[in-house]
Parts: C-alpha cells; sequence; structure tokens
C-alpha cells in the first residue's frame, strides 16, 4: 500500500476521500483544536518553489488537499485511482452542511464588506440551522500585530469551532499558519469560494470543472486580473510535469 501523501513539485498533497477529509476537518473541530487545512492547486504549489514563506506554511499544514484537476489526476497515477479534485467551492460546501448538521459554529474571514454580506444571505437561506458565528472583512494591508490579535479575539470570542479563510493565495496559506496555536479553531482556506457563493464570480459549468478547464473559464471572465497567475504558473507547471511524471514511473 502507498503511504497517505505524496510530494508534488516538493509539497506534501494528502491522499484522501471526501469521507476522510470531512471527517477529521469534523474531528478537530469539535475538539476546538486550532488546525489549518490547504487546498492546493498548480499556482500555489508553483508559487510554493519560489515563495519560502509559502512553503513552510504548506510544509506545516495539518491538511493538504488537491484543489486542482491536474493534482488529482498526478495523484491518481501515483497510487490512488480513486482520489477526486477537492475545490474550494465544494470543500467550502461540504464543510458548511457538516456544521449545520453537527451544530459547529462558523465564522466567514476574507472578501470584501459587500460580498460578505450577500455571501451571508445565501448561507441563511441555505443553511438554516447554521450557527453563523460571525464575518469580517479585513482591511487589504499588512496588519499590525494589535490588529491581527484583535481579530483572533474576535474569532474565538464567538465560540468558533471553523474558520472559512478567503483571502487569496498565498495570502491566506500564510496568514492561518502565523495564527497555529492563536485562533482555535480549524482554519480552511477557500480561496475565491466566497465570490463564487455569494453569486459575484460565476462558476465553470461542470463540464468544463470534470475536464480540468475551471482555471480557463476564470480567466476569460477576469483576464486582466488574472492572466499573469494562469498563463505563467500552469507554464512552469508543464515544464515540471515531466519530472512528475519520471517520479512515478522511477518508483
Amino acid at each position: 500500500m502507498p503511504p497517505s501523501h505524496t510530494p508534488l513539485l516538493g509539497t506534501r498533497i494528502d491522499a484522501l476521500s471526501w469521507e476522510q477529509a470531512l471527517g477529521r476537518i469534523v474531528r478537530w473541530a469539535q475538539a476546538g483544536a486550532s488546525r489549518m487545512v490547504c487546498l492546493c492547486n498548480v499556482h500555489s504549489l508553483v508559487t510554493a518553489r519560489h515563495d519560502p514563506a509559502l512553503a513552510g506554511a504548506l510544509a506545516d499544514a495539518d491538511l493538504n488537499s488537491p484543489d486542482g484537476a491536474p493534482l488529482a489526476w498526478l495523484m491518481r497515477r501515483r497510487g490512488w485511482p480513486e482520489q477526486q479534485r477537492m475545490s474550494g467551492p465544494d470543500m467550502m460546501w461540504k464543510v458548511l452542511q457538516e456544521a449545520e448538521r453537527l451544530q459547529l459554529p462558523v465564522f466567514l474571514l476574507g472578501g470584501t464588506p459587500a460580498t460578505l454580506e450577500r455571501l451571508v444571505a445565501v448561507l441563511q437561506a441555505t443553511f438554516p440551522s447554521l450557527i453563523l458565528a460571525g464575518s469580517l472583512s479585513p482591511p487589504f494591508r499588512a496588519l499590525s500585530e494589535e490588529e491581527e490579535q484583535a481579530i483572533a479575539d474576535t474569532v474565538n470570542a464567538a465560540g468558533t469551532r471553523i474558520l472559512l479563510v478567503g483571502l487569496g493565495c498565498p495570502k491566506q496559506e500564510k496568514w492561518m499558519a502565523s495564527q497555529r496555536g492563536r485562533i482555535r479553531a480549524v482554519m480552511l482556506g477557500v480561496g475565491a469560494a466566497f465570490d463564487y457563493h455569494a453569486g459575484v464570480v460565476r462558476r465553470a459549468p461542470p463540464a468544463w470543472q470534470r475536464a480540468g478547464f475551471e482555471w480557463l473559464y476564470r480567466l476569460a471572465q477576469e483576464p486582466a486580473r488574472l492572466a499573469s497567475r494562469y498563463l505563467v504558473t500552469n507554464a512552469l507547471f508543464l515544464l515540471a510535469l515531466p519530472r512528475e511524471l519520471w517520479r512515478r514511473s522511477s518508483g
């Protein structure tokens, strides 16, 4: 049997089913543990190769799941034939379902005030029994130590067990790593999931998602902002891909 994880572009990616991943998150949340869950895709793995702070955050994470069709595909070639992609929007929705069922308080951190307002309305309508402990849109700048502590105090005072962090990569991973041990909740970095579920950004149709072209659909919606991110990181990933495939064939 292969181990329960594998390195992809130098980052440990855990091999789990949806049931196993959600089970871990729920157990940590019920225990009030300070944990960190990262959803890794091509962009985050390529960026981590040139960003030591991000690489360190991913190395210290309690769970790194494959958010990205290419990563799930590589893992299937590495010995986990049933490995599925675990995207940020899907993970967020499944975690919210479990949080409502088990009455685990959830806090939202990230996005703009307008996005958060729309997202809260969507969640209240979709999950009427969900305990929404609070929401906060932090400033889009570096925070002082006093501001960081104030956020942690607010999250903890609300009785939060699951903190959904939508700050985008690599900011959210670095931020969560800095809060390990200070915030008494499971922190999940869900990227653009707030925008999708709030209806601010349209998500790719399921067929595009299954084909691994969700990134292309998003690029078409925001070309000016995302062109350099996707085109550069995808090109670097393709350059590294032969070595990753060789690792599989060489055992």
